[in-house]
């Protein structure tokens, strides 16, 4: 198993850094820790990580403009080869550039259940508030402060005569469960075949009057009035596939395209005497805006002329 890169990034002790580095010391972990970065080149996490044997990058904000000190970070990133970036303690607010740059790839977690109690305080604020609970939160990082897409949640009881302290030193161990798990499954999700699914059902039902059934066992697209254009297979074949097969343009740009990239493209059985190519798409890093090309082909050779004449002319435009 290709295992994704993750750098985290630190500004103290590192205590979820650790719960990071250490869950992906198991072996059926689908990431690997490649840099521990801070802003403080004295965070004790660093010392943490660097006895861990994992590359370690120290470098202080002090006198650096926001943008200026990200791009040294963002440089470190790029070096260490990362596909993914988790915020574990970083105190420090992301220029607009560095997020946009990690957009999707970039998690943070937060003491409280969001959209509940952004920002510091947060389980003060929650036992003023009289809750029943607070916890705490993995998200995706945009450029507003904690408003990102929440990926996943723990609930933590709010006892009587509760004290923000002894909250957060709950809260604490909380944390460290939740964030190696959904980082885990965030960074695996590409390898889901509901997720793939899912990714290729949004892209086929957004082309013209496209519907979906089930054809011959597997999730297939078609245009209404005419034919269908993509099918989503799953181990249809007893062959540990997940692939879409969608129409070329004959047997001689199948050939061509298997001989190419043999890792990406393979010969459909049934379908593939038609000319269908089969995309795998359990690479773990598959390239989006390509897929949808490829739908967008495929629909265009499957569509009515009606359909196709009104795409040519919008596209004109």
């Amino acid at each position: 198993m290709t295992k994704a890169k993750v750098a985290i990034l630190i500004s103290g002790r590192g205590s979820n850094m650790m719960a990071l580095l250490y869950a992906a010391k198991l072996p059926d972990c689908p990431y690997e820790v490649v840099l521990v970065a801070s802003n403080d080149p004295d965070a004790p996490g660093l010392a943490l990580a660097a006895a861990e044997g994992v590359p370690t990058f120290g470098h202080s904000h002090k006198g650096l403009d926001r943008t200026s000190f990200d791009a040294i970070i963002d440089a470190q990133l790029k070096e260490s080869g990362a596909d993914y970036v988790a915020l574990a303690g970083y105190m420090r607010i992301l220029s607009t550039e560095f997020v946009q740059k990690w957009e999707g790839r970039m998690l943070n977690i937060h003491p409280s259940l969001l959209p509940k109690y952004k920002g510091l305080d947060t389980h003060a604020r929650a036992i003023a508030a009289g809750d029943s609970h607070g916890g705490c939160s993995v998200h995706l990082v945009t450029a507003e402060l904690d408003d990102g897409p929440v990926l996943g949640q723990l609930r933590i009881a709010i006892l009587p005569e509760e004290t923000a302290e002894n909250l957060a030193n709950r809260v604490v161990f909380a944390e460290h469960q939740l964030y190696a798990r959904v980082l885990a499954d965030f960074v695996s999700r590409e390898r889901n075949p509901e997720w793939l699914l899912g990714k290729v059902r949004e892209l086929a039902l957004a082309l013209p009057e496209a519907s979906e059934k089930t054809s011959h066992g597997s999730p297939g697209f078609f245009v209404e009035g005419g034919k269908f254009f993509a099918y989503f297979s799953y181990d249809h074949h007893h062959d540990g596939i997940i692939g879409l097969l969608v129409k070329s343009s004959g047997v001689e740009e199948q050939a061509m395209l298997i001989e190419r990239d043999p890792d990406l493209y393979y010969r459909p059985a049934y379908l593939g005497p038609s000319g269908w190519i089969g995309i795998d798409l359990g690479s773990g890093s598959m390239d989006w805006e390509h897929i949808g090309e490829w739908l967008r082909k495929s629909w265009r050779l499957s569509a009515p002329k009606r359909l196709t004449k009104m795409l040519d002319i919008a596209d004109q435009f």
